[in-house]
């Protein structure tokens, strides 16, 4: 029988077109699979055949001067003859401009781009974390035995603490992967919820907290020496940032 997925979430898995728990639902389905499997191998190979190849097209002369012409209507270059060197340089200056443009767009906006995809993959972990079997990969509520069990696993060293008195029973940790590099995961619990704060080590001066929703969970993100925080919950948000005062003291 026919798998349908082979046809529809392969490909959009294939191309990383899948938010994290889509990609999580097809890798498991990839388990126990063949057809997935042997459709996904095929497509790794064309691509990497495709890659060795380096093919290469020459834009075609009439597309060149299409590009120019509207460039031209656009009121960005002056086109003028082909031999003059001054069309090169109009070209350049145009070029600059852009990057100009860009630079400063990214200047202002860098710090708040850079934020928005990191809560976004910190909420995606924290949803992962969810699936049953993720959630914890050291189980404990002592922090010397949750603490020493990142030792090796990482370039640094968590700092793990158990606030059961105040409301936040150490659950346990896991190692996750936020911003393509590996860091550490503490779980808390509050009432009947579960609390994921990322820990990872930074460069960046101390920042206050900033805090926010996104797909229906609460964030508060911090850094404090050498650190950055992020905690993700359902639960509300005075709870994170009782638990995030709990951390800067």
């Amino acid at each position: 029988m026919s798998c349908n997925r082979a046809d529809t979430v392969l490909h959009g898995y294939f191309d990383n077109e899948l938010d994290a728990l889509g990609a999580a639902e097809f890798e498991r389905h990839l388990e126990r699979c063949s057809e997935c499997i042997d459709a996904l191998e095929s497509l790794e190979s064309l691509r990497s055949s495709m890659n060795v190849a380096q093919l290469f097209e020459k834009m075609p002369a009439l597309l060149r001067e299409k590009v120019l012409a509207d460039l031209s209507s656009a009121n960005l270059i002056r086109i003028v003859p082909a031999r003059s060197p001054w069309r090169w340089l109009a070209i350049a200056a145009a070029f600059l401009l852009f990057a100009y443009t860009g630079w400063q767009v990214i200047s202002i906006h860098g710090s708040d781009n850079y934020e928005t995809v990191l809560i976004g993959e910190v909420v995606d972990a924290h949803l992962r974390s969810l699936q049953p079997g993720h959630l914890t990969d050291v189980v404990s509520s002592d922090r010397h035995t949750v603490k020493p069990w990142f030792d090796g696993k990482l370039d640094f060293s968590p700092e793990v603490q158990d606030f059961a008195d105040q409301g936040f029973p150490l659950q346990g940790g896991r190692l996750d992967v936020v911003r393509g590099r590996a860091i550490a995961a503490l779980v808390y619990g509050r009432r009947k919820h579960l609390v994921s704060i990322f820990i990872w080590p930074m460069t960046e001066k101390d920042a206050s907290s900033r805090e926010g929703s996104r797909q229906g969970y609460q964030w508060i993100h911090w850094r404090k020496g050498g650190m950055e925080f992020c905690a993700v919950s359902d639960a509300a948000p005075s709870d994170l940032e009782q638990l995030q005062r709990l951390f800067t003291e």
